[in-house]
């Protein structure tokens, strides 16, 4: 867990949730599924003027009325709750009314006409002889309001079938002008700046759009009792303005390092004029090299403070204004020069930057890594001035203002991407800094004979293993934003290289006679036709694992 002491704003916890329900009363359009959205008060205390799904607070009678309603074998109280409240509220707000006769007819218009939108709703609707339809409301997903906002809600999102015959009709005080609109035209009119919505509202349409009937909404839900998501989203600044994330969204592990408490303060923009501060021991300076393989650019990462000088991870290219910039940023006062490997992208600007702290009459910091093995590539070729041992500790240790700071790096070999490829722990604040190995955005690719896949998968199983021992949460990336929920990040990517193993093996089977080009395109047939001659690097990687792993090849 990092160290407060190394956080860059001071802790700010985010103000309670309140409980509260949402409902999407969706039907089919002559178009495809359509949801009824409506306007929020201009004068509400919470998205005022936005266009929302109908809902609010879930209020003491809502737990007390379970008597009153229809429910699932496998629906909790706690979602019955939910269920009930927001089926009040779309009748208070809309006039819609999820309820049926004890025949099964859905409530008709003069069961509505019969009920007071301000008097106690699930008495009414027992005296009526109604049944509140809450099985048929299903939960899609969990919304909980972002952390740096003064009022917060817990919100599940939850959908249901437009009752037939029902008209909604607007209370004109919380709700104005429902409308059926399908999601993506709801979108796009946002898009076109006459839609106001706010960000869960936005995330959720750009969902519901990849469903086209109310049946495959519901089957889906149906599933499982819990939410398809659950989000509480994190904002940044981009160029200059609010920008918010969700946890599968490549910003926000960084978000959550830089601005735990939610805090709006850091600037997601790739630029290499300046260093961009992670901690008050992290800094990253990209280097200006972007492209299809580097991404926004390579990451050049300093580890320390002006009292314990610093260690720079990944100088780059040699690019000499990136170099400058790296060296400035750490006051000249290097004390060691790590490469992850030896590719051009990482190592060439080691020696540049070691001779510049000799020019400016400083220390010469050691250029430390492991040599390039004899199967890289002429362009890879590197040989450290000492070469790092695996579990090898890189110390920085100086007197700070609140006694002795330390920052350690420990070794970590991690063979696959490249023969000569290591990752470092910031032990202290756990915090793992994966070279190649690991990207945000992308998959690695394993290039043989200096690429290996079966080590690469082996290094991620000891890198799983290293990140439980030392509650690692982070992974700061040669190429991308930091990483946030390391082990699922490295169990997501593990995942993804073994399904696509798996089709490899498929295409090898359909093709056995095939090649390289032939396979790649059965394999990698979601991957865009560019980026095939990429892949194939890849590909004969997976192949040369699973020839490895069959019978007689031990």
């Amino acid at each position: 867990m990092t160290r407060p002491s190394q956080l860059l704003h001071p802790p700010r916890p985010p103000v309670p949730t309140l409980n509260a329900a949402t409902v999407l009363l969706l039907r089919d359009g002559a178009q495809g599924l359509e949801v009824l959205m409506t306007r929020r008060s201009t004068k509400a205390s919470f998205a005022p003027g936005a266009y929302v799904f109908p809902g609010g607070g879930i209020d003491a009678l809502d737990a007390q009325s379970h008597g009153a309603a229809a429910r699932r074998s496998a629906q909790g109280d706690e979602q019955l709750t939910q269920a009930i409240a927001a089926i009040r509220e779309s009748f208070e707000e809309l006039g819609v009314l999820l309820a049926r006769h004890a025949d099964g007819r859905w409530a008709g218009a003069d069961d509505i006409a019969a009920l007071d939108r301000h008097a106690p709703f699930a008495a009414q609707c027992q005296a009526l002889g109604l049944r509140l339809a809450a099985d048929g409301v299903f939960t899609l997903a969990r919304w909980i309001t972002d952390r740096d906002l003064p009022k917060r809600f817990d919100v599940p999102f939850l959908v249901a079938r437009m009752p037939e015959g029902q008209t909604p009709v607007a209370d004109e005080a919380e709700q104005f002008e429902p409308q059926w609109v399908r999601p993506q035209d709801a979108l796009e009119r946002y898009a076109a700046g006459g839609f106001f919505m706010i960000f869960p509202t936005i995330r959720t349409l750009q969902r519901l759009a990849q469903f086209a009937r109310v049946d495959d909404v519901l089957a889906a839900c149906a599933v499982s009792e819990a939410p398809l998501w659950t989000s509480c989203p994190r904002a940044g600044l981009l160029a200059g303005k609010e920008a918010r994330y969700m946890e599968d969204e490549m910003p926000f592990g960084e978000l959550a390092l830089v601005c735990p408490d939610g805090q709006i303060a850091h600037p997601l923009d790739w630029q290499s004029e300046r260093a961009v501060p992670l901690l008050k021991n992290v800094q990253r300076l990209t280097a200006p090299n972007p492209g299809v393989m580097t991404g926004p650019g390579t990451n050049s990462y300093l580890v320390g403070d002006p009292a314990t000088g610093y260690i720079a991870i990944d100088p780059g290219p040699a690019d000499t204004e990136h170099l400058e910039r790296l060296w400035r940023a750490a006051g000249g006062d290097l004390r060691m020069i790590v490469c992850t490997h030896s590719h051009p992208d990482h190592s060439p600007g080691a020696l540049p930057l070691q001779q510049m702290c000799q020019r400016a009459g400083r220390a010469t910091p050691p250029i430390l890594g492991l040599p390039s093995a004899p199967t890289a590539r002429a362009d890879s070729a590197f040989t450290p001035d000492r070469t790092l041992s695996n579990d090898e500790l890189l110390t920085l240790t100086g007197k700070g203002l609140d006694g002795e700071i330390t920052h350690t790096l420990r070794v970590v070999h991690t063979p696959g991407h490249a023969a000569n490829h290591v990752c470092l722990l910031l032990v202290e604040d756990g915090l793992l800094f994966s070279g190649d190995h690991i990207l945000n955005g992308s998959t690695t690719i394993i290039n043989p004979p200096d690429g290996n896949m079966a080590d690469y998968l082996d290094a991620l199983d000891r890198l799983d293993a290293l990140c439980a021992e030392h509650g690692v949460e982070f992974i700061l990336p040669a190429h991308g934003h930091v990483l946030g929920e390391a082990r699922a990040a490295i169990a997501q990517l593990k995942g993804h290289r073994l399904a696509r193993e798996a089709k490899v093996i498929a295409a090898m089977r359909q093709l056995p006679e095939g090649t390289v080009e032939q396979w790649v395109e059965l394999a990698y047939a979601d991957v865009p036709p560019r980026m095939w001659p990429l892949a194939q690097r890849s590909l004969i990687a997976h192949v040369e694992r699973i020839r490895a792993m069959e019978p007689g090849n031990d």
